[in-house]
């Protein structure tokens, strides 16, 4: 190779690398992607069948933009969503004025016509997830904008049974307390931050879907290879749907937020669920 080729195939690489890094920056991390599955439910009562679940995960008020995160949500309540459940990270703190900046997020934050539920994630108990405080104050906040947090408990909405795990890494994670809302007689479903709680024996024979977020799916993912960076324990969960046994499964979203402004072959995701029975 000539030297004149040789300086045209660098500055193409070079170019593509720019194109590449731009992309990842500036254009993925806010092009949302609205995922539609379907999921079947023990027990789900006639009413129910093609009720459609919203949900949304991993906002990080805080790092993220929130006109993108404000624009999201009026994009989302276009579907007018049965119900509305939020997987946790509300937050990325790192001052007072994250709350702030939750609440005016939160004005215009997506609802279900049926209900509208929470749980915490690791971030929403502030630095090295340590901070009551800060959990109870974000979820006063959600609680203000009409979102249900739940804390290791359980709420009933048209008849369907949310059970929400308060997070893994937080100050108030008890397992076995939330799944004692467990009942096998009526149609379930349960929120759980971190999907590394799927591996704990804490399930109680419990038998459906649990929607999970955390993970971001990686956020970078080089193409047909995993992502290479997950902050989970079981690099298996990553994004997505995932049979775990036991007549159990995890939905992982990819997250509407980020934590690093970059992401590269994993779109942000909003999820909409249609209930139907089995």
């Amino acid at each position: 190779m000539n030297r004149r080729r040789f300086a045209k195939t660098l500055g193409m690489l070079a170019g593509a690398s720019a194109l590449t890094g731009f992309y990842a920056w500036k254009i993925e991390p806010h092009w949302l992607e609205f995922v539609r599955q379907k999921i079947h439910i023990s027990n789900l009562p006639p009413h129910l069948k093609g009720t459609i679940v919203m949900q949304i995960s991993d906002i990080h008020v805080g790092k993220v933009d929130k006109e993108y995160l404000i624009k999201s949500f009026k994009e989302a309540s276009l579907y007018k969503p049965d119900i509305v459940v939020y997987t946790g990270d509300f937050i990325s703190f790192d001052t007072a004025g994250n709350y702030t900046e939750l609440k005016e997020v939160l004005k215009y934050a997506v609802k279900g016509v049926q209900g509208t539920v929470g749980i915490l994630g690791n971030h929403d108990y502030g630095k090295n997830w340590s901070q009551p405080d800060v959990a109870d104050a974000v979820t006063a906040i959600a609680k203000d904008a009409g979102i249900t947090v739940l804390r290791n408990n359980n709420v009933l909405v048209s008849n369907l049974n949310i059970i929400g795990i308060d997070d893994l890494w937080g100050t108030n994670f008890n397992p076995e307390m939330a799944m004692s809302k467990y009942n096998p007689g009526i149609a379930n479903l349960v929120l759980s931050h971190n999907p590394d709680t799927c591996d704990l024996d804490i399930w109680n024979n419990y038998e459906g879907w649990i929607l999970a977020g955390h993970t971001h799916g990686g956020q970078c993912k080089p193409p047909f290879l995993p992502p290479p960076i997950l902050p989970v324990q079981n690099k298996k969960y990553s994004a997505g749907e995932i049979n775990l046994g036991n007549n159990r499964t995890v939905y992982i979203n990819r997250a509407l937020g980020h934590y690093l402004p970059v992401r590269f072959n994993v779109r942000p995701e909003i999820t909409l669920f249609e209930l139907q029975t089995i």
